[in-house]
C-alpha cells in the first residue's frame, strides 16, 4: 500500500530553494510566521554536500521549521519524516523530527507525542540524518502514534539546545513507509490458477513455472494436493506449502527465495526426503551457499548418501554450508553395519591396493579393512570389479602375501564417500546426535578445506568423522564437542574413534573429546593440534590408559600445543608404512613438537606414559623431537616415567638419536625426571682415578648416554692427602652393558662432587 500511488496524494514538501514561504517558524498553521521573512536564515545555493539548502543561525532554544502544507493522517498509513543536517559553525545543538497534530476543525490535538528522538550534532561538516515515523497506529517502530483524532499534521524539524550555531538543512522529506508495517493485500498466486492438477500423476512443472512468472515479487501458494514435478525446477518467488510435492530422485527443485530446510520439509512432507532434496539443490550450481536448518530437529530414517541424492555430482569446489540444526537417526535396518570377509593379496610395491579380492563386488566403498598387517583406520576408497582390486586409504605394514580380511561398512548421517572431490564444505552449529545408532560424517575421497565448527557430535556408534582418502586435506575442526557412546566402558573395551585423517595440514583447535578409544588417528603431516581436551579415563582402580592421539607418519612435522591431555597418551608409529623397516633413503621419527600441554593421569598403572614411540620395523630412531614446557601430573598413583618405546614389534636404534629436546617440563607424581640434556649429580666419597656413574634413568626413552655437554665441580676435588686438584677429567660415554653409564677419568685418584650434563643424542 502506498497512498502516493493509490490515492494520488503528493506527500513530499517542496525544496527550500523553491522559496521559504511554505515553511513556518512556528507550528505550521496558517498565519504563523515563515522563514521567508526571517533575518537569520537564507538559501545557500551550492553546498558541497547538499547543493541548494537552507542555512539558519540558531537564536532560539527551540527553533522550528514546519511545512505549512497539511499532510493527511490516514488509518493504515505510516509516514517517515526525515532530514539531512549539518553544523558549519558556532555552538553545536541537537535536532529532532517534530509535528503539530490537527483535527477536522483545524484545532490542535493535545496530549500526543509530537516529536521523535533527538540526535546531537557533534562535528562540524558531518552530515547527520534524523528521522521519525508517524501514523495512526502505535505500533513497534512508530515514534509518534497519534490515534484517530488527528486528521492532518504539520511536520518538520526542531533545532534544540545551544544557540549561536550555523546549521544547514538539505531538505525535509515525507515518505509513505506503510509497506514496512502492512503487507500487500494481494501477495500470492495459487498454482492451481495456472494449470496445476495436484493428483500426484500429472506433471505440474509448467504450472509452477507460470505461477512463478506471474507472482511478480509476491508469494506462491501450493494448496492441498500432491503435485508431481518431473524435470529440474527453480522457483524465484517465495513459496509456501499446504500440499506437498513429489518428484523423481534425479529432479532437482530449488526454492531460490525460500532456500531453507523447513520449506523443503513442508514441500515434500517428509523430513528425510526434504533434507535430501535440499542437499541436492545445495550442491547444484545455484546462488545459494548455505542450507540453514533453522534450528529444526531432523529425524533421519536412513543415511544421507550424497552421491545418490545428487547422482551427477562427482566433483564440487564451491563453498557450501550446512548449519543450525539437529540431525538424529531413527533406529532401523538402514543403519546396520555391513560386514564382508574374504581373501586378498597385497604387494608393498603397489602400497594402496589389494588385488585378487574375493567377492569384490559385494565390498562397499568406505569399508574399514581389518586383518593381520593392517594398521588402524584403513578404508576402501575405490574398486574395480572387473579387475578384482580395491584401493586403500593407507598402505599395509604386514608385507606381501595373501590373507583373510574383514571389511566393515559403518553407516553415517552424512556420507560423502561417493563424491570423488569436494572442497570447501562447511558444517557449522550442528547437533549430530547419533544415539549409538549411526556414525556421524564420512568425508569424500578427495577434498580441501572442509571445515567443521561449533558442532556437537554425540554418541556415534562407531566413528564420528571418517576420512577414507584425502578428503581431509587442510581440514579444520574448531570448537566442537565429541561424546563417546562408550562412556561407561573401561578404556580397554572401547572401539569408537572420533576422527581419522590421512592427508596433511589438519587443524584441530579448541575441541573436547570424551572417552573414545582414540580421539584421533592421524596419518599425514603438518598438523596443528592445539587447545583441545581429550579425556579417556574411567573409574577403574589401576586402570589402563590408551592413546588419545595416534600419529602414524614417522616424520610427522606436527605441533601439539596447549592441550589438556587427560588420562590418555600420544602414540607415534609408522603402522601405515608398506616397508616398515628403516631404509637409508627415508626420514625416521622426527618433526614433532609437544609444547605447553597439561598432562594428567589418575588411578592408572605405573607403566603408563604420555608419549609412546612404537616402531613397526627395525632400524628407526628419533631425529627431531621437542618436548618443552609441559606439565606432567599423576594423581592417586605414581607412575614411573612420562615416555617409553613400545618394543613389541621392534626397538629403536639408540646409536642414531639426534636433536631430541626435553626441557622445562614440570613433573608431579612421576618417579623419574626426564630431560635431555639431563643434569646428573654424583658424589665420589672415596678416592678413585675412575668414577663410574650409576645407570642413567632420566634420559628420554632410556636412551644411551651418548654425549656429555659439561662436567662441573661442585666443591673442591681433592686427592688422598686432601690437596685440591684442578685438572679436569676426560669422559667415557656409553659405558656398561646398557650403554647408559658415564665414566670420568682423572689423572690420579681423587674424590669430590660433580655435576654432569649428559645427552642421549648428538645434535646435528
Amino acid at each position: 500500500m502506498n497512498i502516493a500511488i493509490t490515492n494520488g496524494l503528493l506527500l513530499m514538501p517542496p525544496a527550500f530553494r523553491a522559496g521559504l514561504r511554505a515553511w513556518s517558524r512556528g507550528n505550521g498553521t496558517q498565519g504563523s510566521p515563515t522563514w521567508a521573512t526571517a533575518d537569520n536564515a537564507g538559501i545557500v545555493p551550492a553546498d558541497q554536500d547538499f547543493g541548494a539548502c537552507l542555512e539558519i543561525l540558531k537564536q532560539q532554544t527551540t527553533t522550528s521549521i514546519r511545512f505549512m502544507g497539511e499532510t493527511p493522517m490516514i488509518p493504515g498509513v505510516y509516514l517517515r519524516v526525515s532530514a539531512r543536517v549539518k553544523a558549519v559553525a558556532g555552538a553545536l545543538c541537537s535536532l529532532r523530527i517534530a509535528g503539530w497534530a490537527g483535527d477536522g476543525a483545524r484545532n490542535h490535538v493535545s496530549g500526543l507525542v509530537e516529536s521523535g528522538a533527538s540526535v546531537p550534532l557533534t562535528t562540524y561538516g558531518e552530515v547527520v540524518e534524523v528521522s521519525a515515523i508517524v501514523g495512526v497506529g502505535a505500533r513497534a517502530g512508530v515514534d509518534m502514534g497519534w490515534g484517530t483524532q488527528p486528521v492532518f499534521g504539520h511536520f518538520g524539524l526542531d533545532l534544540i539546545g545551544a544557540n549561536g550555531g550555523a546549521i544547514r538543512i538539505e531538505s525535509i522529506r515525507i515518505e509513505d513507509v506503510s509497506a514496512a508495517f502492512v503487507p500487500s493485500l494481494i501477495d500470492w498466486v495459487d498454482v492451481r490458477d495456472y494449470g496445476a492438477v495436484g493428483d500426484g500423476v500429472t506433471n505440474d512443472r509448467a504450472a509452477f513455472v507460470a505461477a512463478d512468472q506471474a507472482a511478480n515479487g509476491g508469494h506462491i501458494l501450493v494448496p492441498a494436493g500432491n503435485f508431481f514435478i518431473s524435470g529440474d525446477l527453480a522457483i524465484n518467488s517465495p513459496i509456501r506449502f499446504k500440499g506437498k510435492l513429489s518428484a523423481p530422485a534425479s529432479t532437482r527443485i530449488t526454492f531460490l527465495q525460500s532456500f531453507d530446510y523447513p520449506t523443503y520439509a513442508d514441500a515434500f512432507g517428509d523430513e528425510t526426503l526434504g533434507l535430501k532434496k535440499a542437499l541436492q539443490a545445495l550442491f547444484g550450481y545455484t546462488d545459494h551457499v548455505t542450507l540453514n536448518l533453522c534450528g529444526r530437529r531432523i529425524d533421519l530414517t536412513e543415511p544421507l548418501l550424497i552421491d545418490e541424492l545428487a547422482p551427477n555430482l562427482t566433483e564440487f569446489s564451491n563453498r557450501r554450508v550446512i548449519c543450525n540444526g539437529s540431525i538424529v537417526p531413527v533406529a532401523g535396518p538402514a543403519w546396520q553395519t555391513g560386514i564382508r570377509t574374504g581373501q586378498a593379496s597385497y604387494d608393498p610395491a603397489n602400497p594402496n591396493r589389494l588385488t585378487n579380492v574375493a567377492n569384490v563386488a559385494a565390498i562397499e566403498i568406505g569399508s574399514r579393512v581389518i586383518g593381520n598387517g593392517v594398521g588402524r583406520e584403513v578404508y576402501v576408497n575405490g574398486k574395480n570389479v572387473a579387475q578384482g582390486w580395491l584401493s586403500l586409504s593407507q598402505p599395509l605394514h604386514g608385507g606381501a602375501g595373501t590373507r583373510a580380511y574383514t571389511f566393515q561398512r559403518y553407516r553415517y548421517l552424512l556420507d560423502f564417500s561417493g563424491i570423488q572431490q569436494l572442497d570447501r564444505l562447511n558444517l557449522a552449529d550442528l547437533d549430530l546426535t547419533c544415539d549409538g545408532i549411526a556414525s556421524a560424517i564420512m568425508l569424500p575421497v578427495r577434498g580441501e578445506m572442509i571445515a567443521i565448527r561449533d558442532c556437537y557430535i554425540t554418541r556415534p556408534k562407531d566413528r564420528a568423522i571418517t576420512s577414507i582418502g584425502r578428503g581431509c586435506q587442510d581440514m579444520l575442526v574448531d570448537r566442537c564437542q565429541f561424546l563417546s557412546n562408550e562412556m561407561q566402558l573401561p578404556a580397554q573395551q572401547r572401539n569408537t574413534v572420533a576422527i581419522n585423517v590421512n592427508a596433511n595440514d589438519v587443524k584441530m583447535r579448541d575441541n573436547r573429546f570424551v572417552r573414545f578409544a582414540h580421539f584421533m588417528v592421524a596419518g599425514g603431516g603438518g598438523h596443528i593440534i592445539t587447545g583441545n581436551h581429550w579425556f579417556q579415563g574411567d573409574s577403574s582402580d589401576e586402570g589402563l590408559r590408551y592413546a588419545g592421539l595416534v600419529l602414524t607418519q614417522p616424520n610427522v612435522q606436527a605441533t601439539v600445543s596447549g592441550n589438556y591431555i587427560d588420562n590418555a597418551s600420544i602414540e607415534w608409529t609408522n603402522e601405515h608404512a608398506a616397508y616398515p623397516d628403516f631404509s637409508g633413503d627415508e626420514f625416521s621419527f622426527g618433526g614433532l613438537t609437544i609444547i605447553g600441554n597439561t598432562c594428567l593421569c589418575s588411578n592408572t598403572v605405573p607403566w603408563f606414559t604420555w608419549l609412546t614411540v612404537k616402531p613397526y620395523g627395525s632400524g628407526h630412531f628419533v631425529h627431531g623431537l621437542s618436548v618443552v614446557g609441559n606439565v606432567f601430573k599423576a594423581v592417586r598413583r605414581q607412575i614411573q616415567r612420562i615416555e617409553r618405546v613400545d618394543t613389541s614389534i621392534a626397538d629403536l636404534d639408540y646409536n642414531n638419536m639426534r636433536n631430541v629436546q626435553f626441557e622445562g617440563n614440570t613433573f608431579n607424581g612421576v618417579l623419574n625426571y626426564i630431560s635431555n640434556p639431563l643434569m646428573i649429580q654424583h658424589v665420589q666419597n672415596s678416592n678413585a682415578a675412575t668414577w663410574t656413574l650409576p645407570v642413567v634413568e632420566g634420559l628420554p626413552f632410556q636412551g644411551w648416554a651418548k654425549s656429555v655437554q659439561s662436567v662441573v665441580s661442585e666443591g673442591p676435588i681433592t686427592d688422598a692427602t686432601g690437596v685440591q686438584q684442578d685438572a679436569a677429567p676426560w669422559v667415557q660415554t656409553q659405558v656398561g652393558t646398557s650403554n647408559r653409564q658415564i665414566r670420568l677419568n682423572w689423572s690420579k685418584p681423587v674424590k669430590g662432587r660433580v655435576c654432569v650434563y649428559a645427552r642421549m643424542d648428538r645434535p646435528q
